[in-house]
């Protein structure tokens, strides 16, 4: 059974080809463009299962398409991951508002690459419970109808943004979300929520969340994930 068609948006010819190879040797059907140009008309011809997306392209740049893709109903749904240098975090935080999934800078590891699309395209197979449901986890229990959370079945006392806070990030393991999107998401009436404040709010979370403290992950420089 073939695997996944992947779109690689990239303008050097080594790391197109050191992408390529990798997801190749996995099974993946890799196809490359090399401009923002080219690869939105890949995607209006032939529509991906993923799309790995440098930010540094010629013409037009990979911001821009990323905003391009993710506004049409046609490739909203495609899984964008971006591939970008490491010292542009302002970058990473615009591509991940403007819809992407992940993000991988470079140099990067091909075995964290490959990791990052089987992660991208396992979470995008699944689908992400309706808000009243309750997520019961290892340690870990929120219910969303009584607006309680359990760890190791002893209930925990939370203002009403950070349980808001942790069900939104626990709804989507694995997801990268930054400040803003958090912010935008929970909107608290208890507590003024600002990107300033939401490192706050996770130091104040995960006390309280004690031996699951570390399900909540921060990414430096980004935002915060629940741990896959």
């Amino acid at each position: 059974m073939p695997k996944e068609r992947i779109l690689i948006v990239e303008d050097e010819e080594d790391i197109q080809e050191l992408v390529r190879y990798n997801l190749a040797q996995e099974g993946y059907h890799a196809v490359v463009a090399g401009s923002g140009e080219d690869a939105l008309l890949e995607v209006q011809q032939n529509p991906p299962r993923l799309i790995i997306l440098d930010l540094m392209l010629p013409g037009m740049g990979g911001l821009e398409v990323c905003k391009i893709l993710k506004s049409n109903p046609k490739s909203l749904n495609i899984p964008i991951i971006i591939l970008t240098a490491r010292s542009e975090e302002s970058d990473i935080i615009v591509g991940l508002e403007l819809g992407a999934e992940d993000y991988i800078t470079k140099p990067f590891s091909p075995k964290v690459l490959l990791a990052r699309v089987r992660a991208c395209l396992r979470r995008k197979m699944k689908e992400i419970p309706p808000e009243h449901v309750a997520l019961n986890l290892d340690k870990l229990s929120i219910d969303p109808i009584r607006h309680q959370v359990t760890v190791q079945g002893e209930p925990v006392d939370l203002t009403a943004t950070e349980f808001r806070v942790l069900h939104f990030l626990a709804r989507k393991p694995g997801w990268v979300f930054t400040r803003q999107q958090i912010v935008d998401a929970v909107k608290g009436e208890d507590y003024a929520v600002t990107e300033r404040s939401v490192d706050v709010q996770m130091v104040g979370l995960r006390r309280k969340l004690g031996p699951c403290a570390d399900y909540i992950e921060t990414i430096r420089g980004v935002g915060y994930r629940f741990k896959e």
